[in-house]
């Protein structure tokens, strides 16, 4: 149940955006079950043009491509059925282009293709990877789902890594409208900073539009007095341009990163937006981030005091973004806010800790900004109320009572991180409660659960998928639980690993403790 951490938490917001990689469950939007579909055992199946690859064909496959595209995907995932006959059709179409181009998948459901799904980095379904050179340079599919729009980003792919230049018709190939494009000016189309740039391009050019020229006037901007060598960045939002002369390929790239993202990123429903919202949420900068309605009177004053305290902080480790109610619901729910809390400002931090002010005032702005970069806020974490009773054989800890349960109550506690849409833990959901059961007296034991959605996990916890269990003995020591899940294997694990500390016979039970 890929569900990322750490900064993903964030990137969640742009996934809800894109309705791309959600946690599997949650994106099929039910309890996790597939239903076989209704089959013709005398059907003679179509011819497939995309390549079928397991473990015992995927290193030699992919090394015998100089470009080949995997979909890394699940049978039960409803984002990959969508994504099928799409990716179907481009493989058609690709395989007669000049050169042809390959299209691949993997079914990461099968155990023996999860050690190559983990090699890889995939956290989410479906995920779709670019392999060059015989699998040497891998980078991330970043195009279109749909069959057209697949066949002409990946037509891009091949080929040059950057466009030649030499007229206004070249121009329109390669500076698009709403896209980051990078030109490099050139005296001589050779020297060392010349293959610098070609070689940044390779490496980025699944991300940006390259382009290279001898002639400046032919660009946006363009002029002939212009110093070369030069590298322009052309952007759709800010100062549209800017110019870099430094040509070391790190320099180069980093440059590029922190040029193409705006000061502030706009989280609206303009479907132009969604390439900077993934940036802006995969960045591992802290973010702070502002919510409110954009209809209302005020948006033109909240708008430029946001654009003046980001350029205060520009270059240190922060980016903005401001938020439009109406496109960012789901962003408030995932952060457990109201709208009626607005205007409002979050950050969150490197870290994962989130800072919040809500009903903020354009003129708070800067000093609450100021009060977090000197650490003068308290955390926020998200949390549901705690239950005023809780009674029943599997405790609820919810964010607030973490703490008084599961580290102060000096008992022997195995939780549950679970997602309530989650299919795995409702199936898992008994199994605890008859564990919960068999330990209801010994005071030295609790079976607990939290729900991960709704309440902040603390730091001690690598919660990457649903359900996660953890086991904090009553000296606070703390470990994952990784073996069976039958209510056997359960019980022997908590009496193996647990801190006795009640005398036998002792009235104390954890139904009056709770």
């Amino acid at each position: 149940m890929a569900i990322s951490s750490s900064w993903i938490t964030a990137a969640f917001l742009a996934l809800l955006v894109l309705s791309s990689s959600l946690p599997p469950s949650a994106a099929e939007g039910n309890d996790g079950e597939v239903k076989e579909p209704d089959t013709d055992p005398e059907a003679v199946a179509e011819p497939s043009f995309v390549i079928t690859l397991d473990a015992s064909n995927f290193s030699e496959t992919v090394s015998k491509h100089d470009f080949i595209v995997v979909e890394f995907y699940a049978p039960w995932c409803g984002h990959c059925k969508k994504l099928a006959p799409e990716y179907e059709k481009a493989a058609l179409v690709l395989s007669e282009n000049d050169p042809p181009i390959a299209l691949a998948k993997i079914d990461c459901n099968e155990n023996v293709n999860k050690e190559i799904a983990s090699k890889y980095e995939v956290r989410g379904f479906p995920t779709l990877k670019i392999f060059r050179n015989g699998g040497e340079d891998i980078q991330e599919y970043k195009g279109p789902r749909e069959a057209d729009g697949i066949v002409e980003y990946l037509s891009k792919q091949v080929g040059p890594a950057s466009t030649e230049i030499k007229s206004t018709e070249d121009v329109d190939k390669v500076i698009v409208d709403k896209k980051i494009s990078i030109v490099g000016i050139f005296p001589q189309f050779s020297g060392e900073e010349f293959e610098t740039f070609i070689k940044v391009a390779e490496k980025l050019r699944s991300d940006y539009d390259f382009g290279h020229t001898s002639n400046a006037k032919l660009l946006p901007h363009g002029d002939e007095t212009v110093k070369q060598p030069i590298v322009r960045l052309f952007k759709p939002f800010d100062e549209l341009f800017v110019d870099f002369k430094d040509f070391q390929a790190d320099a180069i790239e980093k440059f590029i990163e922190s040029e193409s993202m705006p000061i502030v990123t706009t989280y609206d429903n303009d479907p132009t937006n969604h390439p900077f919202l993934v940036k802006f949420f995969d960045s591992p900068n802290a973010k702070a981030m502002l919510f409110f309605n954009f209809s209302s009177d005020n948006y033109n004053t909240f708008k430029s005091k946001l654009h003046e305290v980001a350029k205060d902080y520009k270059g240190d480790n922060i980016k903005f973004l401001i938020g439009d109610l109406d496109a960012s619901e789901m962003a408030l729910k995932f952060f457990g806010l109201e709208k009626d809390q607005a205007p409002l400002i979050i950050i969150q931090d490197s870290k994962g800790h989130k800072y919040f002010q809500p009903n903020v005032t354009p003129e708070q702005i800067a000093t609450w900004l100021k009060d977090y970069a000197v650490g003068g806020l308290e955390p926020y974490r998200k949390s549901e109320s705690v239950p005023e009773v809780n009674n029943e054989p599997v405790k609820i800890v919810v964010a607030k009572s973490l703490q008084e349960i599961v580290f102060s109550s000096g008992k022997n506690v195995l939780l549950e991180f679970y997602a309530p849409w989650c299919g795995h833990c409702k199936k898992l959901a008994p199994i605890l409660e008859e564990v919960a059961i068999s330990f209801e007296n010994d005071a030295d034991v609790i079976i607990a659960k939290m729900d991960a959605t709704k309440n902040d996990v603390p730091d001690e916890f690598a919660v990457q998928g649903y359900p996660t269990l953890y086991f904090v003995s009553a000296s606070g020591k703390i470990s994952q639980y990784e073996g069976n899940r039958t209510v056997e294997d359960f019980i022997n694990f908590v009496n193996n690993n647990k801190d006795v500390i009640s005398q036998p016979g002792s009235p104390d039970s954890v139904k009056d403790e709770l």
